[in-house]
């Protein structure tokens, strides 16, 4: 036991208190990490600021440009599409669906690419359907990590496996693509089954930074009693002829129709005007509190749905919402009506209230005059907002949600994303520079501006990562990862196969926490195969079990999907070892019983 051991065994104390007091955020402790490690003598001031040029954060940079480019052309709206019309709304069935699909993709590519590319398919996902994404992707990202045991090219680990089996000279007999294959798959099975159950208890139930509804909090304050959205169906009975200002919704029901559709949902009218007639078979989209809704459903003989089909993507949260924008002292709307103006038609944003002064107006908003500082409150999709919001007539109070989207360049950014997972998968051609390539081809295409794809990438992340990859190098420079397994291994003595595998995998797990997965694979490989020839064990075995506990590492947010998805789930420490805790064990019992069971 050297100094600098116990000098690195303090500065990991550190940090893991750090981690789990939250005295400072998560980013901050990984600069900490790259100031402190050199100024201690543990790394070389080179190695400290290496991890922000190292394979895994350029991988995880370019990857997250090229997931912003798929979601930016519209792609990820047609994968939470498809993904939605297997699951429905159902929470289980959705996160099954994730997880298990990013498993199987990350089995064929890192894992960090297979999150991070479904990261905003997920988020959109959550953001629709009003499941939290906080109790998305914490199950997407273990699933993920657990994918890279589905094949030996899943990750570093399994990659390493059969280069480093030699024992006294003798190489050992490779395992082949799919030999770890039942492992992964018993593995995924626990973990689906573990959130299946347990996911209720040990996942956030609040979504931190989404609102899943039309209208934000800060809104919500002022226009609480607007009401939310809700789709009625005209029954084919239904024989009046009168159009909506006949109807008179607004001034008896206090509701307002923002879309119709008709001929089985093929044809939407996005804020319909006053002489739009309402035919049978019609789905209307009303914004209303619920009570009036009701009352007018059953005055008139239409079906209240329980949820929003016909319009469930088009007027979800992620396409459509409310606004609030101020008329500005020189705005041209000023003196004009809503009806002159033709709102509805011009812009297709559906006018709900109108605040003037202390006084809120729900009805008779088309012959108001507009007045300089008028509040009015909109409804319509985040496209038009987007457009209104250049205009000088308009100052929107909050942000605009969504942004308008290049389809026309959907198939750039999934050849990018073909030629980069080619190079991958084909070449061989190292992870961080094929995904850089995808990237800068979406830049280049106009998939995306630059100044888009520098916004897209999340830093915190970045430099968490940065400041963690020196921490490992301090454990294997110092040989304070020799030092704990030679004691841990010696103590030993003769085990059996189940105790020799249970300390091998717990150690490897605990390196894989505090150290790079590599390093603790290059480290425990040849120390495990020497101690199973000692103890009678399959050698082979107990190299197979450190590579697959190598991903093994849920409890803190230290591996690299872990931190990816930490700030977009709003997650805190606390939760990672709330749900990790326990997949860390289910994870180590099923890996042993496999490994015993089966090889």
């Amino acid at each position: 036991m050297t100094p600098e051991i116990l000098l690195v065994m303090a500065v990991l104390a550190f940090a893991v208190l750090l981690f789990i007091f939250e005295w400072v955020r998560v980013d901050v402790v990984g600069i900490i990490m790259m100031v402190l490690l050199p100024l201690l003598g543990l790394v070389t001031p080179k190695q400290a600021i290496s991890g922000l040029s190292s394979n895994a954060v350029v991988s995880i940079i370019a990857v997250i440009i090229i997931g912003a480019g798929l979601d930016k052309t519209g792609v990820m709206n047609t994968l939470a599409r498809v993904i939605l019309r297997f699951a429905g709304k159902s929470e289980t069935r959705i996160m099954t669906l994730i997880a298990g699909t990013v498993a199987i993709i990350s089995g064929f590519m890192q894992n960090i690419g297979a999150a991070a590319l479904f990261l905003p398919a997920a988020k959109r996902i959550g953001n629709q359907t009003g499941v939290p994404v906080g109790r998305l992707l914490m199950p997407m990202g273990f699933c993920a990590i657990i994918g890279g045991c589905l094949t030996l090219v899943g990750s570093s680990p399994l990659i390493l496996l059969n280069d480093l089996m030699i024992v006294g000279g003798k190489h050992y007999e490779p395992f082949g693509m799919f030999g770890v294959t039942p492992i992964g798959i018993l593995l995924l099975i626990a973990a689906l089954v573990y959130f299946m159950i347990f996911g209720r208890f040990i996942l956030p139930s609040k979504n931190v930074s989404e609102n899943s509804g039309p209208m934000s909090d800060l809104l919500n304050g002022t226009y609480g009693g607007i009401g939310s959205l809700f789709e009625l169906h005209i029954p084919e009975t239904w024989k009046c002829d009168k159009n909506l200002q006949a109807l008179e919704l607004r001034p008896i029901y206090f509701s307002t129709v923002v879309a119709i559709a008709r001929d089985n949902g093929k044809a939407h009218k996005i804020a319909p005007d006053a002489h739009e007639i309402i035919r049978p078979g019609d789905h209307l989209a009303v914004v209303g509190h619920h009570e009036f809704v009701q009352h007018m459903a059953e005055d008139f003989g239409w079906e209240l749905q329980e949820e929003l089909s016909s319009f469930a993507e088009e007027l979800s949260p992620n396409n459509a919402g409310i606004m609030e924008g101020l008329i500005t002292p020189r705005s041209e709307l000023v003196g004009q009506t809503l009806m002159e103006l033709r709102i509805r038609d011009r812009f297709q944003v559906s006018p709900l209230a109108i605040f003037r002064g202390e006084k809120l107006f729900i009805s008779g908003l088309s012959e108001m005059k507009l007045e300089s500082g008028d509040a009015i409150l909109l409804h319509g999709r985040w496209e038009m907002f987007h457009l209104l919001k250049d205009r000088p007539d308009f100052v929107f109070t909050e942000e605009v949600k969504g942004e308008i989207l290049r389809t026309e360049k959907a198939k750039f950014a999934l050849m990018w994303l073909a030629i980069s997972l080619t190079m991958i998968l084909g070449f061989h051609i190292q992870l961080s520079i094929a995904l850089l390539t995808g990237a800068l081809g979406m830049i280049l295409t106009k998939v995306l501006s630059i100044d888009e794809a520098y916004q897209s990438v999340d830093w915190m992340t970045v430099f968490l990562l940065g400041g963690l990859i020196p921490l490992g190098m301090a454990f294997e420079n110092t040989g304070a990862a020799k030092f704990i397994a030679d004691t841990i291994m010696a103590a030993l003595g003769h085990p059996s196969a189940l105790i020799l595998l249970t300390v091998i995998g717990a150690l490897t797990s605990f390196f894989t926490l505090v150290a790079s997965n590599v390093g603790a694979t290059v480290l425990l490989v040849p120390l495990s195969m020497n101690m199973a020839l000692n103890a009678g064990v399959d050698p082979r075995i107990a190299a197979l079990t450190v590579a697959v506990a190598a991903s093994n590492t849920f409890v803190l947010p230290t591996h690299q999907v872990n931190a990816l998805i930490m700030r977009p789930g709003g997650y805190k420490t606390i939760d990672y070892v709330r749900a990790g805790f326990g997949m860390t064990i289910l994870y180590m019992a099923v890996m042993i019983f496999a490994l015993i069971s089966l090889y």
